[in-house]
């Protein structure tokens, strides 16, 4: 992660970046703002409109480290000037998705709705056109929010080997099983 760690962050126009005295890393775009604590051991400093990670020695906690909270500030910048989208597939008979705000409710071949009420930093959206499969498109700034929220719709029914049932991100390639083979 090193090779990572030592590339600068460049900060687009509209963005703001500060840290505190406490390695308190808040980013301010046109999308929103967002926060990281960054481990004190870790340097973040502002130069020429970009953001350099340093660190402190060449051990590998440092090393591994430092990597991480350039990636992490990395996907920060980019979350609140482009912002980040999930697509997820509903695919079954009867499966369907439908939103209220930023509540989702899910049909998934169960003998009840599954109510999702998702955090206010996501926006949801769903589609059902006829001959497709129904999609569920989240869109955020916060990568690892939108991450664990499109993790936690798919758990509630997982694609299937056999059929391909289940909640499935749009472009996943499912691993396949044949059925039973016919007795002669």
């Amino acid at each position: 992660m090193s090779r990572i760690g030592k590339a600068p962050i460049a900060i687009p126009s509209g963005v703001t970046i500060s840290v505190s005295d406490k390695n308190l890393v808040t980013v301010k775009g046109p999308k929103g703002e967002l926060t990281q604590q960054v481990d004190r051991d870790i340097t973040i400093q502002q130069e020429e409109g970009n953001v350099v990670v340093t660190r402190p020695t060449e051990q590998k906690k440092h090393k591994a480290l430092h990597g991480l909270y350039r990636a992490l500030i990395n996907n920060m910048v980019v979350g609140v000037t482009e912002g980040y989208k999930t697509t997820q597939e509903l695919v079954g008979v009867g499966y369907r998705a439908s939103n209220n705000g930023n509540t989702l409710e899910l049909t998934l071949g169960f003998s009840h709705q599954i109510v999702f009420v998702l955090p206010k930093e996501i926006t949801v959206s769903t589609t059902a056109e006829k001959g497709k499969n129904p999609t569920i498109i989240l869109e955020s700034a916060d990568k690892q929010l939108i991450g664990q929220v499109a993790a936690k719709i798919r758990s509630f029914r997982k694609p299937e080997p056999y059929k391909g049932k289940g909640v499935k991100f749009a472009g996943e390639v499912l691993r396949r099983k044949a059925g039973k083979s016919a007795k002669k």
